[in-house]
């Protein structure tokens, strides 16, 4: 299995307060993470930094004991629902980070599957012979009016209200995480990204780019490029997973 994480500030914020990594255990486990922060002050930053660091801690110490994907979806919840407390205790504590948070989408892979956990509107994209599709769903207020038909697709691009998010990790005590196990297949590729490329480059540039045959660094070099000649509004950030019989990490 082959990795790449980029993330880039933009052309617009002073700050970049995504954060993310691929971490791997042994040759046939790995563990790729977006967060993208949010809340006053630069604490979005102190969340998503908070969220990667702590993953990683775990996935260091407990990556192990992951043998299913029952087991992955287990170890997501445990180390998310620590995550949560931490932010919000946090939060409670300093009080210019009262109301921090960050989105979270995670994909935890082995040889054969990949079990996802997202909260937010950070996304998971896979490209198989299937062709290219958004395996996770956004937790926003537009996604919400999409869903109940009062406004269109087409609509939600330019919505003013796009970017209020209806759940995030650390905003509260009660955690709804969305958790999805799907086939991960020699050839496919996994795109994790933060709203600052799924609100700037199309699924259908997306696609075009994971299917050329340039290296993983160059395809997110490529993806944050288009993002940022699109505006560049907000931080931008990409893990690219390719699953490929015989490889190693790296």
């Amino acid at each position: 299995m082959n990795a790449v994480f980029q993330t880039d500030r933009g052309r617009v914020r002073a700050h970049n307060e995504d954060h993310g990594g691929v971490f791997y255990h042994g040759d046939h486990l790995c563990l790729a993470v977006v967060a993208d922060g949010m809340g006053g002050h630069n604490a979005g930053d102190i969340a998503s930094r908070m969220t990667i660091e702590a993953m990683e801690r775990a996935w260091n110490t407990s990556a192990s004991t992951i043998k299913s994907s029952d087991d992955a979806v287990e170890w997501l919840k445990s180390i998310i629902l620590v995550v949560n407390k931490d932010i919000l205790n946090h939060a409670n504590e300093h009080s210019e980070c009262s109301g921090m948070g960050t989105t979270l989408v995670a994909a935890l892979c082995t040889e054969k599957f990949c079990t996802i956990a997202s909260i937010g509107d950070s996304r998971c994209y896979l490209q198989s012979e299937s062709g290219f599709t958004q395996v996770t769903e956004d937790h926003s207020l537009v996604n919400e009016l999409v869903k109940s038909g009062e406004i269109t697709r087409e609509d939600a691009e330019n919505h003013p209200k796009k970017n209020v998010l209806t759940r995030a990790l650390g905003t509260d005590e009660k955690l709804i995480v969305d958790y999805r196990t799907i086939m991960f297949e020699e050839e496919d590729y996994l795109l994790l990204c933060s709203d600052g490329l799924s609100n700037k480059v199309t699924t259908t540039h997306m696609q075009h780019v994971l299917q050329s045959a340039d290296s993983l660094p160059l395809k997110a070099d490529t993806l944050i490029q288009m993002a940022n000649e699109n505006g560049g509004e907000d931080n931008i950030t990409v893990v690219i997973l390719e699953q490929c019989a015989g490889s190693e990490s790296g």
